[in-house]
């Protein structure tokens, strides 16, 4: 993986915006590798996950009580960076992202979020997992979501 930020100018250099990008991709390659310990580890203690269904936000501690079986029968997920936009905040402490990313299952997806750094290490704080719908679909989309039971 380890791509360049959209962001990011010179990937030979240690910059934050490069080290967001190294954990992101970390992060995703832990999930493939069905490695709980190092995914759970690159998330902020009071993080919180967003999946695609409406009903989906978790905190850390309920994401891991969900995710953790997967992880334990070594089938998470595995989701491969396509683009990725980095911007660090003034204090160099705080980062924003969103990137595309090709799901095993799923296709095209798209994941947007914050990252802290405390301590010298950035972690995921808040991760939100959605699926973009092309325009020329999204009416369709749309009427299924309404008649889909909330």
């Amino acid at each position: 993986m380890g791509f360049c930020a959209a962001t990011v100018l010179s990937c030979g250099a240690t910059t934050p915006a490069v080290s967001v990008d190294g954990v992101l991709d970390d992060w995703h390659d832990a999930a493939a590798k069905a490695d709980a310990e190092r995914y759970f580890g690159h998330m902020a203690p009071k993080s919180v996950f967003v999946g695609t269904d409406a009903t989906e936000r978790w905190t850390k501690a309920a994401f891991e009580t969900f995710a953790r079986p997967y992880f334990a029968k070594g089938k998470a997920w595995t989701m491969l960076p396509k683009s990725r936009h980095v911007r660090v905040g003034a204090d160099g402490r705080t980062a924003w992202f969103d990137e595309q990313l090709r799901h095993t299952k799923y296709g095209l997806v798209r994941g947007s979020g914050v990252m802290l750094s405390r301590d010298g290490r950035w972690r995921v704080a808040h991760y939100v997992l959605s699926f973009p719908v092309p325009n020329s679909v999204s009416a369709k989309v749309i009427e299924l979501i309404k008649a889909a039971p909330v």
